[in-house]
């Protein structure tokens, strides 16, 4: 009790982007490597690790083309990631190869950070359901959105910090919270669990299966794709070749 709101209008932030980073990495195509030819080198295979994995990328092709899945696990890559919550709760159907921590609004006061579509978002759904397809917003609709998102925000945050000011414990003061307000969480994977991910929630013309992701969760992809594209080139490539169907 006696706690102040402070909440006001300028206090909030509206956010049309998501925040991605490495944070750690053990990975890299010679893993990929050694995990493949023990099963035919036994301990020798441990040599792929002071050779070239250039010269072993059609290896690494064969292993992606027919599907040989296991050896691209044996490496680990950890992003931050802040995003809405509504992302983070499709992410978690991601469940094999991955592990999650996020921040809990039981321990900590959420901040009033929120999502705002940003002017190239296509708002409008047309067709039937596992058949339609998004177009453009107008500037009307996309005004619309803006202000009634922002409205919406404000009072609920500031219902959010009434309750806390009244003494409400923070795991029931959060109830009020939108799933557009941004959350932070760690994510730790491997290459061919990134892979599924990808060939999910990510749209790409060398797709040989399609793929209707929703744009935010595909903007977290897109970041995750990028930085996994450096840590191992080859297998980056022969996924792209073979269709982005994880192996």
């Amino acid at each position: 009790m006696g706690r102040t709101p402070v909440t006001t209008p300028e206090s909030l932030t509206f956010r049309s982007d998501v925040t991605v980073e490495l944070v750690k990495s053990s990975a890299s195509d010679a893993d990929v490597l050694f995990a493949a030819r023990v099963s035919t080198a036994g301990e020798q295979s441990l040599d792929e690790l002071k050779k070239d994995p250039e010269r072993s990328k059609g290896l690494i092709n064969y292993l992606m083309r027919d599907r040989h899945g296991s050896p691209f696990e044996h490496n680990s890559m950890t992003f931050f990631v802040s995003a809405p919550i509504f992302v983070f709760r499709e992410f978690m159907r991601h469940r094999v190869g991955w592990s999650y921590n996020e921040e809990s609004g039981r321990y900590r006061e959420l901040e009033p950070v929120f999502y705002v579509p940003g002017a190239s978002r296509k708002l409008v759904q047309q067709g039937r359901p596992g058949k339609y397809v998004f177009v453009e917003g107008t500037p009307a609709q996309h005004e619309a959105v803006r202000g009634t998102l922002e409205e919406s925000y404000e009072q609920a945050y500031a219902a959010y910090q009434k309750l806390l000011a009244e003494g409400v414990a923070r795991e029931v003061a959060r109830s009020v919270l939108p799933v557009g307000l941004f959350s932070s969480m760690y994510a730790t994977c491997n290459a061919r669990s990134l892979m599924h991910f990808l060939g999910l929630r990510t749209q790409h013309e060398l797709a040989k299966v399609p793929s209707f992701p929703q744009r935010e969760i595909e903007m977290v992809g897109e970041r995750m794709e990028a930085e996994w594209a450096k840590l191992m080139p080859l297998t980056y490539a022969a996924f792209n070749a073979n269709g982005r169907v994880a192996p």
